[in-house]
């Protein structure tokens, strides 16, 4: 196991400094109907300032967003963020989209449950320093977190080996942090880029909407459980990084 500097914006995959630019994919499982189902192109474009902090803004191009974030049906979607990178924390300042009557419509991270980008107390963000806690314990497929909180650690060290290639990463696990009922798996290398990045959704996420459980949604799915509750993977991300 080693530790590791990630910069990321959390979730999104990109360093929010000038210059970056990056696109990423999701793939759609089960396994055997696996296939690539949405893009997205993420570009820092200048500088901002959002109630007196500076960061840097982002534009997002999602292509075949799935449907809950489309606009009026649109399947090419433009979203625009304000991320900050300091020695210690990388965290989300601002997101904006247009809505179907063509207004842009902006949150912060004051504007409380309404900032979608939140993470942490105060919307601190996510440590850019990763190293293993001890907060979380994975063991095959069985995850045990020592708190009921929002938690995230590192859980091991594993070969990762995608087209032909193998990447050396540590498994960053996020439970619940970055979005209540979702725990992910973040495989990280020691440049602190995501080589891969793994959704599991709690078995009762969302059910409102979706009016099943996730393990009858996709009986073929991987699952794993966290103190007990069953998570059913959903999707894989994977970014022009090693391509």
């Amino acid at each position: 196991m080693f530790e590791v500097k990630c910069e990321e914006a959390p979730g999104w995959f990109i360093i929010p400094k000038l210059g970056e630019k990056i696109t990423w994919a999701i793939y759609d499982f089960p396994a055997t109907e696996r296939k690539r189902s949405e893009t997205t192109t993420l570009e820092i474009t200048g500088k901002a300032v959002i109630h007196g902090i500076e960061g840097v803004e982002m534009i997002a191009i999602e292509k075949n967003p799935m449907k809950a974030n489309q606009i009026d049906g649109n399947k090419t979607v433009e979203r625009w963020f304000v991320a900050q990178l300091t020695d210690t924390h990388s965290r989300f300042l601002a997101e904006s989209f247009t809505n179907k009557d063509g207004v842009k419509i902006y949150h912060t991270f004051l504007d409380g449950d309404d900032f979608n980008m939140y993470c942490g107390e105060d919307n601190c963000g996510y440590e850019v320093e990763l190293i293993r806690k001890g907060i979380i314990d994975k063991n095959g497929n069985f995850i045990v977190c020592q708190t009921d909180r929002q938690s995230t650690d590192i859980v091991g060290r594993y070969d990762v080996a995608i087209n032909g290639k193998t990447y050396d990463t540590v498994c960053f696990m996020d439970i619940n942090r970055y979005n209540p009922g979702i725990m992910s798996e973040a495989y990280i290398d020691q440049n602190g880029r995501t080589v891969l990045w793994r959704r599991f959704n709690r078995n009762d996420w969302n059910f409102n909407h979706y009016k099943k459980l996730w393990n009858e949604q996709f009986p073929d799915n991987e699952q794993v459980t966290v103190n007990g509750e069953i998570y059913v993977h959903w999707y894989d991300c994977l970014t022009d990084y090693i391509f």
